[in-house]
């Protein structure tokens, strides 16, 4: 499929995608969340992408933030529209994939930015990366899912600041406050993410996609986490990949494992 605001590439079972507005410090308008929207969902379909790594263009920015010039006029009720169609074409979408998502931050992480970093499974940072909110400084506030996935990573308190202060962190901090595993510098950020991506895909992507969905459960109001797991866990034993997971570990042989 042709893009124009991102790339997607494909190699060593591993989906890159990649926002791609440079002059623009690759920063989120709905044309660009509609083909996210597209790019994640037939990552997901395919059954040879058992990775999804997620990253911005050049050396500036992961996203920027979101392009401001398209909301500005924009009245309660279309804004309420704005994060709730958002938030249902890509920043939940990214949270629940059922393939892992690897957010790579090469460089500023803002507003909408960081809230795309945050959906996705975990993530980590070059060095000169900066991740923040400003959206109070807009007079507005995050509308991407950051009052919700923010507190639940770095914890009420320091999401509280961040968010009032609309200020930025640095990628140091970040890995201090836990909303990063891992910093390394740009030109190991690829790198370290498919050595990562490359862990993962030694285990089963079936039982990946089950843990994915019960972790999540834990964040779900009116959703007993312990019984998704429960759930899960027992779906589990009847799946070709626990039979050769399990065959495997008795041989003493590794498992090769069916895939999606």
């Amino acid at each position: 499929m042709n893009y124009e605001n991102i790339t997607v590439e494909f190699e060593n079972n591993i989906t890159y995608i990649t926002i791609n507005r440079p002059k623009k410090l690759n920063a989120l308008n709905r044309d660009t969340i509609q083909e996210l929207h597209e790019a994640f969902t037939e990552a997901d379909e395919d059954k040879d992408t058992k990775v999804v790594i997620i990253s911005g263009s050049g050396d500036k920015a992961f996203v920027a933030g979101a392009d401001i010039s398209e909301f500005a006029d924009f009245s309660v009720e279309k804004g309420k529209e704005l994060a709730a169609k958002g938030q249902e074409l890509l920043f939940n979408v990214v949270a629940n994939l059922g393939t892992p998502v690897i957010a790579a931050v090469n460089g500023f992480a803002l507003g909408g930015g960081l809230e795309l970093a945050m959906a996705a499974h975990f993530r980590i940072a070059s060095d000169n990366a900066k991740m923040g909110l400003p959206e109070v400084s807009l007079g507005v506030i995050p509308g991407y899912g950051g009052t919700q996935r923010l507190p639940q990573l770095v914890g009420k308190g320091r999401a509280m600041e961040m968010i009032m202060t609309a200020g930025m962190v640095d990628a140091n901090q970040a890995l201090q406050y836990g909303l990063v595993n891992h910093v390394t510098t740009a030109e190991e950020l690829m790198p370290l993410a498919e050595k990562l991506a490359g862990k993962i895909m030694k285990n089963s992507t079936v039982a990946i996609k089950a843990a994915i969905a019960a972790v999540n459960a834990n964040y779900e109001d009116g959703v007993n986490g312990f019984n998704v797991e429960v759930e899960q866990f027992g779906k589990s034993f009847g799946t070709e990949d626990f039979t050769e997971g399990t065959t495997a570990f008795l041989n003493k042989r590794k498992p090769e494992f069916p895939g999606k």
